[in-house]
Formats: structure tokens, sequence, C-alpha cells
């Protein structure tokens, strides 16, 4: 037996004789309303990102806040921060951000920042990571000092850029 076309090829679509099929009409502004579905997709992601982003940096920052606090009213020592990572890891071994060294950012942030309100409006807005090379590189209190490349405790003046 004989075969007229080679396997897999699909047939040719040819026009219709009376137009085009009624799934192939595009109706009037049908482009204009897919183009903004579109866009507010994109704007739900972007929010949504922003979103989780000022919300890590809030638990971030509440946890060196917490840090710091029984660090002060416990007399806890900086090898709680080992303890405190690899606990939080066992517990959260799909998240990432519990190491001792960002758990001392984490600390270092919380008392460059102590205030919330501030860390809610301006601090959040920035992606942890640029957080965390501010306070490498500021220099302490902007007076000039050199800055450290591992995380210190300092706390960083903005009263002039509030």
């Amino acid at each position: 037996m004989t075969r007229d076309k080679p396997r897999g090829h699909r047939k040719e679509r040819r026009a219709h004789p009376m137009g085009p099929a009624v799934s192939d009409l595009i109706p009037a502004g049908y482009g204009d309303f897919v183009d903004g579905l579109k866009a507010r997709v994109k704007l739900a992601r972007v929010r949504a990102a922003l979103s989780a982003n000022r919300e890590l940096v809030l638990l971030y920052w509440t946890i060196g806040r917490d840090i710091l606090a029984q660090q002060a009213d416990q007399g806890w020592g900086a090898g709680v921060i080992d303890r405190l990572s690899r606990d939080l890891r066992r517990e959260f071994p799909d998240m990432k951000g519990f190491s001792p060294r960002n758990l001392r950012y984490m600390r270092a942030i919380a008392e460059a920042w102590p205030d919330e309100l501030f860390v809610q409006q301006v601090a959040a807005k920035l992606p942890w990571f640029p957080l965390c090379t501010v306070i490498d590189r500021v220099p302490d209190h902007w007076t000039g000092a050199v800055p450290r490349q591992e995380p210190n405790h300092r706390r960083v003046r903005l009263e002039g850029y509030r």
C-alpha cells in the first residue's frame, strides 16, 4: 500500500470559501483588552515581589532586634548565634538566610536602625543584600572611620536623611 503524504505531516489549511473560521476572528478592542490584562499581571507580580521582600526584611530586622534584646536582658554571648542558626536551619531546611553570618547581619541592622517605623518606611524598600552592604561599608556614624569587612554592631546616624 502506498501513502500519498509522509507520516507526521499535517494537512495544509485551506481558506474556507465563506471566509475565516469564527475562532480566527478577533473582536474589536480585544488586543487592547489583552494588553491591559498583561500589564496588570506584570504589575501584580512586581508588587508581590516587593511585598515579599518587605516582609523578609522586616522579619530579619525583628529577629535581629530580638537577638539584641536577649543578649542585653539575658546576658547571652555571641555563641548563641551559632546555636540559633543550627536550630532555625533544622526547623526550616528549605529556607535560606539563617546562617550565623546572616544572623549577625540581622543583629547589626537592628542595632544600626532601632526605629521600627524607619525600617518599615525606608529600609524595607531595599533588598536584603544592599542593607548588609551598607552595614559593612558605611563608616561608624559617618565620621570617616574605616569600615570593617565583617558585620559589625554599630549605629548609623540617619537623622538628616529621614
